[in-house]
């Protein structure tokens, strides 16, 4: 069960990445240089990392069409998230409302989308459609308390 140990890091990563974020694009004065900037962080940890390992242990081919092509999707589509987020403080959302709504209405749109990707066996718990109203909600709750400025 060690996946457990790199789940808590993308929670802990993912929860300050847009607090973190937002700082350093106020303090650059541009939402472009702050993206520049999480292009530079996605170069070193997502290019320069796997090569220094993938290298090291001989594993540096074995590249697939398939593959290669969801996995460059699945990169392209968390680069323009981290755009949409950018974007989203530029229009004046703060982290403190953009962030709890992406990562609500995130997991509703992955369960959805794995559906048709990988149907069920048997039928979905209707306690998974009280799991989407749920979160909703707490969306909507977000944004209706959100502290005064």
């Amino acid at each position: 069960m060690n996946w457990i140990y790199f789940v808590v890091g993308a929670v802990l990563s993912w929860g300050l990445y847009g607090p973190i974020l937002h700082k350093g694009q106020v303090a650059l004065g541009n939402p472009l240089r702050a993206l520049l900037c999480v292009g530079v962080a996605y170069f070193l940890v997502g290019v320069l990392a796997p090569v220094v390992m993938l290298g090291t242990s001989g594993q540096l081919n074995g590249f697939n069409q398939g593959g290669t092509l969801s996995a460059l999707a699945g990169g392209m589509l968390g680069a323009v998230g981290a755009l949409c987020i950018i974007m989203a403080f530029r229009a004046g959302g703060l982290p403190i409302y953009v962030m709890p709504l992406v990562f609500g209405g995130a997991p509703v749109v992955n369960v959805l989308f794995s559906l048709t990707l990988h149907p069920p066996k048997s039928p979905v718990n209707p306690m998974l459609y009280l799991g989407f109203l749920l979160a909703a909600l707490g969306g909507g709750l977000v944004l209706y308390y959100k502290p005064a400025n």
